[in-house]
């Protein structure tokens, strides 16, 4: 039985998740800005058709976006979040085994599903429409690697109808086909591998296809390998329906605006700790130790320069957000130097373990650690209720002059009260 594994991929997701809320910019330039609105990281169609790329600053295209009207969006992360959540649910009901590869990308198998595949994908494309209002590309194949190259002709071949099934196609199609696509479009090739292929005769995704694998081993490295034997149909990656705990977790945002003051990093960093064990918490694990960073901003050659680091260790691993508060202090105060105009504070927590897995010792208060737990869970549920933020520790101030710039952001149309759509009828 052929294998049968397709990718389904949201259309410009994070522009397709304003458009949901705001229909009239259907069929209208529309981007969305990165972190204090610096760069573009999605872009309509309409965007890409006047030449835009992806990661343009964004002060350099007001000229651009005033005389064709773009609108620009500022990230919503939330929204963004959420709306991811509801088309892999929706897409978990199309197939029993399902692996969500990001957050607008999930791999399924299809393989011994009766019928037609592309009227299957047909399917999962007009349901995830009717019912969340994300487009999305289809594309059917024998693996991962092809499955992604099928998802790619789909979104660039109207004739599809952002459907593609790579098993429907004969050998001799379906090589016509790569001959056509650039070897720079494989999934693991990149842009800076893509010269070197090019180098040597592999110029479209044939080529390497029809490549002696070997070779491209030696010359490359066993990944090669693993990718041609994916363009011949050989799957070589499985699907990984049980998504990994992060063995990292990271937090750290560039600030709206400078500043040298201790009072607004410590703040940021009571904020981006507060985040990053909530993480923690989310996958049921514990961390050991946090470690804590500053800089200023390295694009200012005018400023002095200033970047510092350490690793905080806990007296044992846990997941209090009270606790790594403090320790985020602690190592904050032993790194900060006045005079430095700051542009980042960032977390991570490491030596991260199951908190199934959390070690026993003889000073073991078992009475604290529940009256901790019973505390985090009514935090965590409060603000799964009400919206991330709406308790919080009192650190993180209410004034944060330092917080990122989000001047163009839309509501939370679905993660908070006052974000919610009203009818008049």
């Amino acid at each position: 039985m052929k294998r049968a594994i397709a990718l389904v991929d949201c259309n410009n997701f994070y522009v397709s998740c304003e458009r949901v809320f705001q229909p009239k910019l259907e069929d209208k330039p529309v981007v969305v800005l990165s972190n204090n609105d610096g760069c573009i990281v999605s872009r309509s169609q309409e965007v890409k058709d006047l030449g835009v790329k992806m990661a343009a600053p964004w002060y350099q295209m007001k000229a651009l976006a005033k005389r064709h009207g773009i609108v620009a969006f500022s990230s919503n992360y939330a929204l963004y979040a959420d709306i991811s959540n509801r088309v892999m649910s929706l897409l978990s009901q199309f197939s029993p085994q399902q692996e969500v590869y990001s957050i607008d990308e999930s791999f399924l198998d299809l393989t011994g599903m009766p019928g037609s595949h592309t009227e299957y994908g047909q399917l999962m494309r007009h349901t995830i429409r009717q019912c969340v209002g994300i487009p999305v590309c289809v594309g059917i194949a024998p693996s991962k690697t092809l499955a992604k190259l099928a998802n790619h002709v789909a979104k660039k071949q109207p004739q599809r109808n952002s459907v593609c099934d790579f098993n429907s196609m004969d050998e001799d199609e379906l090589d016509t086909l790569l001959a056509s696509i650039e070897v720079g479009e494989v999934w693991g090739v990149g842009r800076r591998t893509a010269p070197k292929l090019q180098e040597i005769g592999i110029r479209s995704v044939l080529d390497l296809k029809r490549a002696p694998a070997g070779q491209l081993r030696t010359r490359f490295s066993v990944v090669f390998e693993r990718i041609v034997s994916e363009l011949n149909g050989v799957a070589c990656l499985e699907l990984d329906d049980l998504p990994h705990d992060k063995q990292q977790i990271i937090c750290s945002h560039s600030f709206g605006m400078l500043t040298s003051s201790l009072d607004d990093l410590e703040q940021a960093a009571i904020a981006y700790t507060t985040r990053a064990v909530e993480k923690l918490r989310q996958q049921k694990s514990i961390a050991g130790a946090l470690h804590i960073y500053v800089r200023t901003n390295p694009h200012r050659e005018q400023d002095r320069q200033y970047q510092q680091g350490i690793l905080v260790p806990l007296d044992e691993p846990g997941d209090d957000t009270r606790v790594f508060c403090k320790a985020a202090l602690h190592g904050l105060r032993q790194i900060y130097r006045a005079g430095y105009a700051y542009q980042k504070v960032g977390v991570m927590l490491a030596e991260i373990i199951p908190a199934s897995e959390r070690p026993r010792t003889l000073f073991d208060d078992d009475a604290a650690r529940e009256r901790s737990k019973s505390l985090m869970n009514a935090l965590d549920h409060i603000n799964r209720r009400m919206g991330s933020g709406t308790l919080r520790l009192l650190g993180e101030g209410a004034n944060q002059s330092w917080a990122m710039r989000r001047e163009s952001s839309s509501r939370r149309y679905t993660t908070e009260w006052d974000g919610l759509l009203t009818c008049n009828c």
